[in-house]
């Protein structure tokens, strides 16, 4: 059951991701949706394909497109107020990494498969979406530029390891690797800190 809302709670702060990026481009509303809809499946889809859990719940479930015709609405309604803020799709990204990446970790846990598969698994679905949203846009990626994004689900993922080692209560577990993924892709923005290449 926590799993569940660790997925739909991440699901709908990466669709309004999608839908403010949409909207900083100009998208009409259509586009907001489909950049909202592909921000929040995107990486539960892959992982579901991955793991043969197929069809993805996307298509036995309405409840993504539920959710992104919400995070379509909920960035046209408060586009002024949204405008605001620097950096407004990378701190809802921030959100959706940390809790993507413990609900993918977990969903590949009760596939059986080994840590470091889990490991990539929950990477793959914190930031695939976010990969589709920005390729859309016409941008890179931020997971292949220099920013500390991936790295932070790494090392979340580890600690979410470490943690469960240590017997904690589930929902300690979960909320203590997330807030750790949040901090970590946080600051990294606040105080503009890059992984040195070469």
């Amino acid at each position: 059951m926590l799993i569940q809302i660790w997925e739909n709670v991440g699901t709908f702060v990466f669709c309004v991701s999608g839908a403010i990026a949409a909207r900083e481009k100009a998208m009409d509303w259509f586009g907001m949706f489909v950049l909202a809809f592909l921000t929040g499946a995107g990486g539960g889809m892959i992982r579901s394909v991955l793991i043969g859990d197929v069809p993805p719940l996307f298509l036995k479930d309405p409840l993504t497109f539920i959710l992104a015709m919400a995070g379509a609405a909920l960035a046209l309604v408060g586009a002024k107020w949204w405008a605001k803020f620097h950096r407004i799709v990378s701190f809802f990204d921030a959100i959706g990494i940390g809790l993507f990446t413990v609900a993918g970790i977990r969903i590949a846990q009760s596939h059986g498969l080994p840590w470091w598969s889990c490991l990539a698994l929950g990477v793959i679905s914190a930031t695939f979406g976010g990969l589709l949203r920005d390729v859309l846009r016409n941008q890179i990626p931020l997971v292949l530029r220099k920013e500390i994004y991936a790295t932070a689900c790494i090392i979340g993922g580890l600690a979410l390891f470490g943690l469960d080692r240590l017997g904690l209560h589930e929902g300690v577990v979960l909320g203590v690797t997330t807030g750790i993924i949040v901090s970590i892709r946080l600051l990294a923005i606040r105080y503009a800190i890059h992984q040195s290449v070469g």
